[in-house]
């Protein structure tokens, strides 16, 4: 069916049709994982050339609203999985509350001598035994963050026999090993995807990740459990609400 557009230079025909393809995948029209029209088929819809269409399309790109298939054509990303930072909690357990089906893939569980930052940040004396663990972390089959944690030794190694491959190191702690959680400190940043990391998580060396590192501490405040979560940012993200208080 087509929809020309109205010939005006502002907005720019480009982006009235991006406009109007954004709007599609915000009521419906377009769900998540549907394949949009070709080229050729959009630029007779919109009554434009196809190059019109191809930056329409490239913007969408560029914004995350839709990927690119060589071969196959464009399609409609899904929404990004989300987690708020407003209670301490583990990735499978937010996750898995929103409907996701999450799988872990342990890469390495071995002990190591503490390095200087994991050993301040655990209250050890550097180069003592610790126990680092890292994982994998798949939503819906994708690999989502690859997560490298640090714990004590004599706690790190009870959790060689748990089920680290369905089951979050914080719900262990707290059922399993009655060790209340309470509270984490968390630097945000972001780096680009060395060689390892593009391995681990499926992207492109380069690729622009998300980085937090997380120092979590019992409910009496002793330092717990030492981590560096890298995610891939078209997958996922953290929701903070913020509210403006007084300064006095």
């Amino acid at each position: 069916m087509k929809a020309p557009l109205v010939r005006d230079p502002s907005p720019s025909l480009y982006s009235q049709v991006r406009e109007t393809l954004r709007e599609r995948m915000r009521d419906g029209t377009y769900l998540p994982d549907a394949q949009l029209p070709a080229e050729s088929e959009l630029s007779a819809q919109f009554g434009v050339s196809r190059i019109t269409v191809r930056q329409a399309l490239s913007d969408l790109q560029k914004e995350g609203l839709i990927i690119k298939v060589a071969g196959k054509g464009s399609f409609v990303s899904r929404p990004k999985a989300s987690q708020p930072l407003a209670r301490l909690e583990g990735f499978s357990e937010a996750m898995s509350r929103q409907g996701y089906t999450i799988r872990n893939k342990v890469i390495s569980f071995k002990p190591i001598p503490a390095s200087a930052l994991v050993a301040q940040q655990l209250g050890l004396a550097e180069n003592a035994p610790v126990i680092e663990i890292k994982r994998i972390r798949y939503l819906d089959r994708e690999p989502v963050s690859l997560e490298i944690t640090y714990l004590p030794e004599e706690l790190g190694t009870r959790l060689a026999g748990e089920d680290l491959a369905n089951r979050d190191i914080f719900l262990i702690l707290e059922h399993d090993y009655a060790i209340p959680l309470g509270h984490a400190d968390l630097q945000i940043g972001a780096l680009v995807a060395d060689e390892v990391l593009a391995l681990a998580l499926q992207v492109m060396e380069g690729t622009a990740l998300l980085k937090l590192q997380r120092l979590t501490h019992t409910a009496e405040g002793k330092p717990l459990d030492f981590e560096f979560l890298y995610f891939r940012g078209d997958a996922f993200q953290y929701q903070l609400r913020v509210a403006r208080g007084r300064t006095d």
